[in-house]
């Protein structure tokens, strides 16, 4: 695109007075209009050609593939190079999704060597695909009376993921506390239904761990020893439609239900089970197999990034059956969701249903602190009342959807939004040290 300057409207409208005076001066010399309009284009066309050409410019843009929220600042560094001739300046800008921002909006820098050099701030907005999607860049003719501006499109993915230093801060924290009370040493030994060895038995020992035939044999009452098990498969399922984007203690619930979900990933693959990542709303969005190892932590934090805010309704039926699809041994799966009105409640439990005759269910609540603070706030009007109970039939609904759910033989964890992923990582220790997985 090629356009004038503001020096160039300035100077074409100059020439509008000066030949106005001229006219009324001598009438003969209406003529010195057109003529200053004429030179003044003419001008500007050699300006033009002067001016190196929009072909001319190449982009190239440098960015961090991830971004953590909401921590801190990264630069990214676009280059503009030209062929031919140069420009002694150029104005830049970048364009980016609602994912990011970006400081300053506008970067004038001097072209050296053919080429130019800026610098912008991002900083992440919300968690999600983050995308650069243009490059802009405008340069005047050696005049100053003409732009010339060329961009290009970029599509440059920048991942906004989670805080990941704090999931590792409190799985460190959670290891700790879990060391001092004795509970590491016994999940290696002890527990579990995978044979370790054979020894004598002792008082206190269980007598069903008795191996009747090799203690016939040695002529010595001799005990099975069990470790626990570990390569576990652990499907995190995330509901991501309409509700979840909803805000909770000043985040929204789908980003609240990650951050938990990283933490126990984080916990799991450490102590030796596999991870998948599903997420869905009206239908699957993301159906990830278990992986194993430390090492996929930063795959499933890539897939985290991908999982989006959707508007839709949740549809459990599709969601849920994908899941356990791709399942194709007993597994813990792992739900975070929410559920506003008995027709999604009941399609939820449905799917529960013929999950759980096959894995072990475990669904993730985050309590709901406005409608407890509706219910129990004294009312003071007539308006008051009728929202405390609105508030109430809505929470004793969902009380008698979690009490369905335990009788269908899952575990149900309700606890404050801000404490979801130490309450999980707790029951999923406490289910592994029971053998429960």
């Amino acid at each position: 695109m090629i356009y004038p300057t503001a020096r160039a409207v300035l100077l074409l409208a100059a020439g509008a007075p000066l030949a106005l005076l001229l006219a009324l001066v001598a009438p003969g010399l209406w003529v010195a209009g057109p003529v200053w309009v004429l030179a003044v284009l003419g001008v500007l066309g050699i300006d033009g050609w002067l001016a190196p050409a929009r072909g001319s410019a190449r982009f190239e843009v440098e960015a961090p593939d991830e971004l953590a929220a909401p921590d801190g600042d990264v630069g990214a560094k676009l280059t503009v190079r030209f062929d031919g001739r140069t420009p002694a300046q150029v104005e830049t800008a970048l364009e980016v999704n609602a994912k990011l921002a970006l400081a300053p909006a506008r970067v004038a820098v001097t072209v050296v060597g053919g080429e130019a050099h800026a610098l912008f701030r991002l900083t992440p907005v919300r968690r999600g695909e983050g995308r650069l999607l243009r490059a802009w860049a405008r340069w005047s003719g050696p005049l100053g009376l003409i732009h010339v501006q060329a961009s290009t499109a970029l599509d440059r993915i920048v991942r906004v993921t989670p805080d990941l230093a704090a999931v590792r801060r409190e799985a460190m924290r959670l290891f700790a506390r879990n060391a001092i009370a004795g509970q590491k040493s016994r999940l290696e030994t002890g527990d579990g239904f995978e044979f370790q060895s054979l020894r004598e038995h002792q008082p206190g020992m269980d007598l069903r761990a008795i191996d009747w035939k090799q203690s016939a044999r040695h002529g010595l009452l001799l005990s099975k020893e069990f470790r626990t098990e570990r390569n576990h498969p652990i499907m995190l399922v995330l509901d991501s439609g309409r509700l979840m984007g909803e805000p909770v203690e000043g985040a929204p619930r789908l980003d609240r239900a990650l951050n938990a979900a990283l933490l126990i990933a984080y916990v799991a693959l450490v102590m030796g089970d596999r991870v998948g990542l599903c997420a869905f709303d009206a239908r699957p969005r993301l159906v990830g197999r278990p992986v194993a190892g430390a090492t996929a932590f930063p795959a499933l934090r890539r897939m985290a990034a991908a999982v989006d805010y959707s508007t839709e309704e949740t549809n459990f039926t599709l969601g849920l059956s994908a899941v356990g699809a791709v399942l194709d041994r007993r597994a813990l799966l792992v739900v975070f969701t929410d559920f506003a009105d008995p027709t999604s409640a009941q399609l939820m439990l449905e799917s529960a249903g013929r999950l759980s005759s096959r894995h072990l269910l475990l669904f993730v609540l985050m309590e709901d602190a406005e409608l407890e603070a509706v219910r129990r706030r004294a009312p003071e009007t007539p308006a008051d009342v009728s929202r405390a109970v609105t508030a109430d039939a809505l929470l004793r609904e969902r009380e008698g959807v979690v009490a369905r759910l335990r009788r269908l033989g899952a575990e149900v964890i309700e606890a404050p939004a801000a404490a979801v992923g130490t309450a999980l990582i707790e029951r999923y220790l406490n289910l592994k040290r029971l053998d429960r997985l």
